[in-house]
This record gives structure tokens, C-alpha cells and sequence, in this order.
């Protein structure tokens, strides 16, 4: 029996022993096509060989030192990197392990800034339905993925949900663009004056929705509504960009397709390509200004924040990625495979929607297409797809609890940058052969 706590404790696991390209190996030499990057992370494959050696010559020179005595050469290069090309406005980076420690250290800079600025009453946050930001207590509790709260909900903060930017589900017949996403911001600002609008501190939102929506954008516009409802009431903007972000749906920041930018963004993921765990909160010069001219230290640590080695890996991948022109390339691979997704599954019965931007894209299942009717949750069709597919040498990202934490279902892809045509084909034959097959044995 292994000792390992692993996810799952009745379920046996493959073992992983290599790497090469967009695959994964295992111990029997069998290779799986990773379609999801694992969970949008290993956006450069499995084996570059320009990040590993920027890993070893990290190491071999100074492996870690604790930021409560140093900074490093390495992290204050990969601020500057990602300084230098944020949305405007953000001028200072907080690097932390994965995505949920950036979320929560989003939430308490938030809660920082009004205190140090002499509103100590902004206490409430507001995010959106269906949506996903870690697993930390913050981080879940600001979250709106109710199977994932659930069990944890005494332990989590009262935070408020509104409706997600769902246009597949939540855009009403006839609804116009303008109208459906008017009538979103009027929500969030309801809400905000329901609580106090001297009492909201931020707003949450990942500009695409991964995990609990399956790659879902945002329509056209919503993202400037909802900007200019926080700005008319002091509250503050935390986009979620550790899924979408760093180049994923075809831009190094998601929030530059919305145009605007954000009072604080979280990046992981796709920073450091899972060759060093690694996250980062960027945050705007206003906050900063106010920590530094209040009480000058920021109360929030973890042992690991700024980890030389992590930070000298994130910083090869986001060089190689800009270097090789990658960012073109996922808009190009990202048109292409949805393309061939429509082709091959637009008319399919059980496929409700296809969706996504750049190399992040989802596809709804549904029992029935013409009333978007779900599958019943106990047939767990989720899950099954993600046997199937591994059996077939597919890695992919399959989520239940579409609609509202229990019906419906979703396939979230999020592939390596590096992939060429034929490897779109082999991601579009296998989901197919993969839906036809699971379908079939419901």
C-alpha cells in the first residue's frame, strides 16, 4: 500500500517516469497526449531543455534565501519581466508557491490597503457564481464551486456570489450583448449597496472562467461595466488569472483582451510551467504607495516567497515563451483546434457548447442539445470521459457541476504552446472516440 495520501484514496494511480514534449510517460512505456497541461500548467511540454538548465545553474549557485534577510538577483529580474509587461498600473510583484497562496495574498493586501488608508469598515468581499480560486480558506471561500465548499463551509468567511458572465446558460433568448452584460454590472452594484458600498473591499473574478466553468470568456463589454461599477465605489478589482493567464488564452495577461487592467492580478500555472511550483500577486502602485507610507510592512509570509530556484525556472519559461514567439503561436494552434473541435463535434447530440479563447478551450455536454438539458449527475460522466480518455493515451480536464456545483458536464482542454497540427488531431480524434464510447456505455 502506498503511504501517500493520494487524491483519490480508491483509485490507482499510473506511474509517471518521463517527459518528452506535450507527453507523459509511464513506468509500463505507455504515453499520454497531456491536452490539459495538467491542470493548464506545463504550457511548454515536459522536457525543454533551456528551463531545466536554468534550473540546475540556479541550484549550483544559490538555491533558496529567505526573504525575511535577502532579495535575489533572480526575483527582482522576473519582477521586472512581469512589470514590464502588466496591465497599467501594476508596479510591484508578490511571489508566492501556487495560485491559492496568490489569491489569498490578493485578499489580505486588499484588506490591508484599507486599513492603512483609514477605512477599516471595507470587509466584505464579492465574487461570482461558478467560479474557482484555490483551496486555501480565503481562496474557497471566495470561490462559488459548491461541491468544493461544501464540507467546509462552517470554516469559510461569509462572501457573496453573483451571477457568473455565462452566456451559454445565463444569456436570456433575445438578450443583446449590451443588455445581458448591463444587467450583470447592475447585479454586482445591487450587491455592493446591499452591503454597504463603504463596507465592499474587492470584487474577484477570473476573466475566463477554467476549472468550474470549462474555458467560459466573457462577453464583449462586461469586463469595462464592471470595472467602472468598482471605481464608482471605491472597490477593488482582483482578477484570477492563475488558470487564463500567462499567455494560456493568447495574451501574457488575460485581462489585456478586456481592456482594462486591475487593482491586483494573480498569475501561477503557466509561470513557471510546472518546472518549479510558483505564483505571484501583482498589485497596483497605489497599494504598495499606501503599505510603504502607512505602516511600511506588509503582514502576510509564507517560507517560500521569491525561491530563487522557482523564480530562475519562471523566468526561463516566460523568456522562451516570448522569445519563441509563442504567444502568436497559441492564437494560431487555438483557432485551429477549435476549428477542428466545431468540425468534428459541433453537431454531435451530446455536445452542447465549444468555447474558449487561445490553447484554453471547453466543451459542454449536455443530454440533450436543443434544451441544453444535463446528464444526470449520478452517471458521474465526468469522470468516466477521464478514464476512458487516459486509457486511450489522452490527458484531459473533465469537471461536473457545470450549471450549479451537481448537474451538468464539461472537458477543459489547456495543451502545451509547443504543439504542431498533428497533434490537434490526435487531442480531436481521441475526445471523440472518447465521448462516442462513454456516451454509448451510459
Amino acid at each position: 500500500m502506498s503511504h501517500v495520501l493520494h487524491r483519490s484514496l480508491t483509485h490507482t494511480y499510473p506511474t509517471a517516469v518521463a517527459g518528452d514534449g506535450p507527453y507523459l510517460i509511464d513506468r509500463d512505456g505507455r504515453r499520454y497526449l497531456d491536452a490539459s497541461g495538467g491542470a493548464a500548467v506545463s504550457c511548454l511540454g515536459h522536457s525543454d531543455q533551456e528551463v531545466i538548465e536554468a534550473v540546475r545553474q540556479q541550484i549550483g549557485t544559490l538555491a533558496y534565501a529567505h526573504t525575511s534577510f535577502f532579495t535575489t538577483e533572480v526575483m527582482e529580474e522576473l519582477a521586472d519581466f512581469l512589470i514590464a509587461r502588466a496591465p497599467a498600473g501594476l508596479e510591484s510583484v508578490y511571489f508566492v508557491s501556487g495560485g491559492s497562496e496568490a489569491v489569498e495574498t490578493a485578499l489580505k493586501l486588499a484588506r490591508q490597503y484599507f486599513v492603512e488608508i483609514g477605512q477599516p469598515g471595507r470587509k466584505h468581499v464579492i465574487a461570482r457564481r461558478q467560479s474557482y480560486h484555490g483551496n486555501t480558506l480565503g481562496a474557497l471561500a471566495a470561490g462559488g464551486n459548491a461541491w468544493r465548499r461544501q464540507q467546509f463551509q462552517p470554516l469559510l468567511i461569509d462572501v457573496s456570489h453573483v451571477s457568473p458572465c455565462y452566456a451559454y446558460r445565463e444569456q436570456q433568448a433575445g438578450e443583446s450583448d449590451e443588455h445581458f452584460t448591463t444587467r450583470l454590472a447592475q447585479e454586482l452594484e445591487t450587491e455592493i449597496l446591499r452591503l454597504g458600498a463603504d463596507q465592499v473591499m474587492a470584487f474577484v473574478a477570473e476573466p475566463v472562467v477554467g476549472a468550474t466553468l470549462g474555458a467560459v470568456p466573457a462577453v464583449p463589454g462586461y469586463f469595462r461595466k464592471i470595472r467602472e461599477v468598482c471605481d464608482r465605489h471605491g472597490v477593488l478589482l482582483i482578477l484570477d488569472e492563475v488558470m487564463c493567464g500567462m499567455g494560456r488564452t493568447g495574451s501574457l495577461f488575460a485581462a489585456e483582451q478586456e481592456g482594462i487592467t486591475a487593482d491586483l492580478i494573480t498569475i501561477a500555472k503557466g509561470l513557471g510551467a510546472g518546472y518549479q511550483p510558483i505564483g505571484a500577486t501583482l498589485l497596483s502602485g497605489r497599494i504598495r504607495d499606501a503599505i510603504a507610507q502607512g505602516s511600511g510592512f506588509f503582514q502576510h509570509g509564507h517560507t517560500y516567497i521569491g525561491h530563487a530556484t522557482a523564480c530562475a525556472a519562471a523566468l526561463a519559461v516566460q523568456k522562451a515563451v516570448e522569445q519563441r514567439g509563442l504567444l502568436d503561436r497559441v492564437n494560431q494552434l487555438g483557432d485551429s483546434l477549435q476549428a477542428k473541435l466545431v468540425e468534428r463535434l459541433g453537431q454531435h447530440p451530446h455536445v452542447g457548447n465549444i468555447r474558449g479563447r487561445g490553447l484554453f478551450r471547453g466543451i459542454e455536454l449536455v443530454a440533450d442539445r436543443e434544451s441544453k438539458t444535463p446528464f444526470a449527475p449520478e452517471l458521474k460522466l465526468h469522470a468516466r470521459f477521464k478514464k476512458r480518455a487516459m486509457e486511450l493515451g489522452l490527458l484531459c480536464y473533465p469537471m461536473g457541476g457545470t450549471l450549479d456545483g451537481q448537474r451538468g458536464d464539461h472537458i477543459l482542454l489547456a495543451p502545451p504552446f509547443i504543439l504542431d497540427d498533428s497533434h490537434l488531431d490526435e487531442i480531436v480524434e481521441k475526445l471523440s472516440d472518447t465521448l462516442d464510447a462513454v456516451v454509448a456505455s451510459r
